[in-house]
């Protein structure tokens, strides 16, 4: 009888770690899963339902005018005054010094831009067909994280500005700060806002009603206030005194390193032109230059807004909440408050609206390849907008600005973006190598090549460690030695070719000094950040394991014909 009894504990033992063993094989079978490369004349696209698809309706200035919408909000009319405050007048190289390193990284989105212009994704997709399933996964959950606080973030902070506008006119004098302002209950855990739920349900209606209506808004509202900079740059250049720009670095080179950390952020959006790819009328061409122009101007509106505000007012006397506002109603110009507060209102609807626009896109893809239910996948036949996707996109937002004081969570943003913006970098180099196939996806020299980038990155968050805690100069030095080794492996022990489209330069010498500079700025990020990056990538390979492994297919055989890529001629 005992005999009987251990032969079946044995044999459910056995049979428990035959099946953990499966289970565990299965999975990283899946995780390792990576998305079949596309040429640029692909011209079916897979999904998992029916309709018609997006509509190719983006022409090359419509793009420009989405990175510009997405980039520049009501930051340029504060965050250039407040890091000047601690900068001084150097701010203009931080800013300047801060453009060229998203320059570098804009490069490479050009070139995935270029390399895969039928399809929706952005770096979630470059990452799946570059690396691996569960990376991109991990990828679209760090980035989709910034996407949904910083929308709800944003509506607050319109909401707020258009309160200030309304008071302007005695009709709506005294405004109860729960309709815009935000008012806290229950010791603090609530904080009410009622117009930024009903502003984020506007745009979400305009977004879904078609691309044609929100690109046409998004062109007005940033037109409007590139026009508004424009007007404040050169009403104050005449008001500029020369000698408030000595010294210009009171506090030190090392000030202006740590302004072009904070700045940084400020350029964040030129990505959203590369998930336009499925809407481009000739994304081939446009994305690469949507992405590089949009950039190029959003770095002469910053450069210039700085010289000015620097240059009106002693670095010392600026405000803290409108500096630029303040340093012209000092010159008896109070009529540029109410520009700015015009331009800020415009500024931050286009942001708004952009972030929305490439929330939708990102679910639309996800839910294409089974990460997600098949639903977010949906097309409207008729509006040829992912509706679903839109509508939750909106009710997150919505949810979140209208209930909790999101403002507190700032200081765990923008980690989705440097990671993002590191494994696109990665993208670009893996994709490059030759021997890139399936089969040899865990070759010997494809390890080494990624072991090399995964050091690039370990150094240069180490060197901003060292930078951030004043560590021995040494230290420092040793960690750009290391990346700079493993920069020499990868230039001399993996085999290129050369991309069709546009093609980023010096690879890999480029894409390495991206993920070095992008980590650097990671180190420098508010440590609750790093935990975030950590619990939400704890959290996210869960929901895959259970989920995500078992529904997703990246050869799915399901598809239709799409709204084709036009070929670019030579």
């Amino acid at each position: 009888m005992g005999g009987k009894e251990s032969n079946r504990n044995s044999s459910s033992s056995t049979s428990y770690t035959t099946s953990s063993s499966s289970w565990w094989s299965n999975f990283c079978s899946s995780a390792r899963r990576s998305k079949p490369p596309l040429s640029p004349s692909e011209t079916s696209v897979r999904t998992a339902s029916g309709g018609d698809g997006l509509l190719r309706r983006l022409g090359l200035l419509d793009l420009i005018l989405l990175g510009v919408g997405a980039s520049i909000g009501a930051g340029i009319f504060v965050v250039t005054g407040t890091v000047a405050r601690d900068v001084g007048p150097g701010v203009t190289v931080s800013f300047a010094l801060a453009g060229a390193v998203c320059v570098l990284n804009a490069l490479c989105y050009a070139e995935l831009a270029s390399r895969f212009p039928a399809l929706v994704g952005g770096a979630y997709m470059y990452t799946y067909t570059a690396f691996n399933e569960l990376t991109a996964f991990l990828v679209f959950a760090q980035l989709m994280l910034d996407y949904h606080i910083g929308a709800a973030s944003i509506a607050r902070s319109l909401a707020s500005y258009v309160v200030t506008l309304l008071e302007l006119f005695p009709l709506f004098k005294g405004i109860p700060s729960w309709i815009g302002n935000g008012e806290e209950f229950l010791g603090g855990a609530l904080s009410i806002n009622l117009l930024a739920p009903i502003l984020l349900t506007l745009l979400t209606i305009i977004l879904c009603r078609g691309v044609g209506e929100s690109s046409a808004l998004n062109s007005f509202m940033t037109v409007l206030k590139v026009i508004i900079v424009i007007i404040v740059v050169f009403v104050g250049a005449f008001e500029v005194d020369v000698s408030n720009w000595s010294p210009f670095a009171p506090n030190g080179v090392k000030s202006i390193l740590t302004g072009a950390t904070v700045v940084f952020f400020a350029y964040v959006g030129f990505d959203a032109v590369a998930n336009s790819a499925e809407e481009s009328k000739r994304p081939q061409r446009d994305l690469p230059i949507g992405i590089m122009g949009s950039l190029l101007i959003c770095i002469a509106l910053y450069i210039g807004v700085c010289l000015v505000i620097t240059g009106m007012v002693p670095y010392k006397l600026l405000g803290e909440d409108a500096p630029l506002a303040e340093a012209f109603t000092s010159k008896g110009l109070k009529y540029a408050s109410v520009l700015i507060s015009i331009g800020a209102v415009a500024g931050l609807t286009t942001t708004l609206l952009v972030g929305l626009y490439v929330q939708s896109r990102l679910y639309l893809g996800l839910g294409r390849d089974g990460l997600l239910p098949s639903i977010f996948a949906k097309v409207h036949p008729k509006r040829h907008t992912p509706i679903h996707s839109q509508v939750w996109v909106g009710i997150v937002a919505s949810i979140l600005a209208g209930l909790f004081n999101v403002h507190v969570l700032s200081h765990i943003l923008s980690v989705g973006t440097l990671t993002g913006y590191s494994v696109v970098s990665a993208c670009v180099i893996t994709l490059r190598w030759k021997d890139k196939t399936v089969s040899q996806e865990l070759s010997s020299s494809w390890l080494e090549g990624v072991i090399c980038l995964i050091t690039v990155a370990c150094c240069g968050f180490g060197a901003g460690l060292f930078y951030r805690v004043s560590a021995s100069f040494i230290l420092l030095i040793l960690a750009v030695v290391v990346a700079s080794l493993a920069s020499l492996a990868l230039n001399f022990r993996q085999v290129y070719a050369d991309p069709p489209g546009f093609s980023c330069p010096w690879v890999p010498i480029l894409p390495v000094l991206c993920i070095f500079l992008n980590m650097f700025l990671f180190a420098q990020l508010h440590y609750e950040g790093w935990v975030r990056f950590v619990i939400l990538s704890i959290i996210t390979i869960g929901v895959y394991a259970f989920y995500g492994q078992y529904h997703a297919d990246p050869r799915s055989e399901e598809t239709f014909i799409y709204h084709r890529a036009p070929v670019e001629e030579a």
